[in-house]
């Protein structure tokens, strides 16, 4: 699947930026789709400030070369899954700190914001792939071009942005991975504890559940993993509509829940719902991986048709969710369903087996991303054993994470506001700043300046915020001895 390439040009994702030239990507029309999606690419000395226009008669979508591109469909299918993972199932805890109606309108902005800023993010990569003839570009390589084309005081951090995206990708997707171990072991223990009279804490379920998954994720293609996302997604969907059948059941007054609650449990909402929302850590990686790399943005789109259903079924489980369940509402809408119900019990295992295949595919961009930073300095004769070993470590770190922090809700509200406050809101409009900086520029009235220094200043204030109730959510939870 990983290809070669020049040892002496390509860069690491821990390289920092040591040279006063100025960089830009090369030619990678031979390049697969495997090395550039979050990956790093060889560099060559900058074109000059005169050559930088867009080239018309490029077309990168034509110059690609994937070994195993995916459909439209299939695209669909891992952006749902990418989206749809546990998260879903902690809207009803993330109306809790909202309220009812504020939660409403809440979500459907938030959920905006974040498609908005997908789109940003794959425009600008479209514009610096015709830019600088380039076939696809990675997270990390959108952002490290934009800072080289954007003006000159951003050239120096360009190698620096490049390690802050790659950082944050790893951390954000490596803590959704850890949280859906979290996930997967406390529902199936509250399904086995039912008919097991010694019980086993949930700290040996998650161990029980990480070892199958060392297996699974030495699957490195990701049109492999294609008929376990499906599974998993009519799992969820059946699991979710079962739920609804719970929550719809004696449902109270939508006036026996507050609409807005106080302001200062509002950042644990914001946290959860960024998190819930937010797929850009994949997004790259999809759309390189496409057939037709076009359909993925626009209108219509398979972007705003996926996400477009992500938004309408995060709502409705969170307002019907808190609607029913109230102040007891749990971190996981799940662990609210009767526990010696059959039907419960299949819907927790349904949505824990669903859950845990989306397990790999969160896991295919970390790894790739920390591959390509050590494939060049191992000997092309142990680099298969060697990248097998990797997933085999990350998959016990993640477990090893999950043992030691195993309470979902602080977990959630803490990766949501540090790495997708980050990664979803602030980089995207950076990258669009900097590669609108001198053609076509910033607009009538500088709008698109002022557009990305408010979406900037939004995300700043829920990274702030969020971290900091998140901490303090942890310490009350460690205070009281769970």
């Amino acid at each position: 699947m990983y290809k070669n390439i020049d040892n002496e040009s390509s860069t690491t994702m821990f390289e920092m930026y040591s040279s006063s030239d100025r960089f830009i990507r090369s030619d990678m029309a031979d390049v697969p789709v495997q090395q550039a999606a979050g990956s790093t690419l060889p560099l060559v000395i900058s074109r000059k400030k005169g050559d930088d226009s867009e080239d018309g008669n490029y077309n990168p979508f034509e110059h690609r070369k994937v070994e195993h591109p995916t459909s439209d469909l299939e695209t669909f299918v891992h952006l749902l899954k990418g989206s749809l993972g546990s998260g879903i199932l902690a809207m009803p805890m993330a109306f809790s700190h909202a309220g009812l109606w504020f939660g409403l309108v809440a979500t459907f902005a938030v959920g905006t914001l974040c498609t908005y800023c997908v789109h940003i993010l794959v425009k600008c990569a479209h514009i610096l792939c015709r830019r600088r003839k380039i076939p696809m570009m990675g997270f990390a390589d959108v952002a490290e071009q934009a800072f080289l084309d954007g003006p000159p005081a951003l050239n120096r951090w360009s190698r620096f942005i490049r390690f802050m995206v790659n950082t944050f990708l790893v951390i954000d997707l490596l803590g959704c991975c850890c949280i859906y171990l979290v996930f997967v072991a406390t529902n199936v223990e509250q399904v086995v504890r039912v008919y097991m009279e010694t019980e086993l804490s949930i700290r040996v379920w998650i161990m029980i559940v990480t070892a199958p998954l060392i297996f699974m994720c030495l699957v490195r293609n990701l049109k492999f993993l294609t008929p376990f996302s499906m599974i998993a997604n009519i799992l969820m969907f059946v699991g979710i509509v079962i739920t609804f059948i719970y929550m719809f059941s004696d449902i109270p007054a939508p006036v026996e829940r507050p609409g807005i609650v106080s302001v200062t449990e509002w950042p644990l909402f914001f946290g959860t719902v960024i998190f819930a929302l937010e797929g850009i850590g994949v997004v790259m990686s999809l759309e390189n991986d496409m057939k037709n790399p076009s359909h993925f943005i626009g209108c219509p789109s398979v972007l705003n048709f996926g996400m477009g259903l992500v938004i309408a079924l995060y709502t409705l489980v969170g307002f019907f969710g808190f609607l029913k369940y109230g102040p007891e509402t749990q971190a996981s809408i799940t662990l609210n369903l009767p526990l010696e119900d059959k039907l419960a019990q299949s819907v927790k295992l349904m949505i824990a087996i669903a859950i845990f295949f989306t397990f790999t595919l969160q896991f295919y961009v970390p790894v790739t991303i920390l591959w390509k930073g050590l494939e060049h300095k191992i000997r092309p004769e142990k680099q298969n054993i060697s990248e097998y070993g990797l997933r085999v470590f990350l998959v016990l770190l993640c477990g090893g994470i999950a043992v030691a922090l195993p309470n979902l809700g602080p977990f959630i509200s803490l990766i949501g506001a540090v790495c997708l406050s980050t990664l979803g809101m602030i980089v995207p409009a950076t990258i669009e700043l900097a590669v609108y900086h001198e053609d076509p520029g910033y607009g009538r009235f500088n709008w698109r300046l002022w557009k990305n220094s408010g979406l900037i200043l939004f995300g700043v204030v829920g990274f702030v915020a969020g971290t900091y109730v998140s901490i303090i959510e942890f310490h009350a939870e460690f205070s009281s001895g769970h």
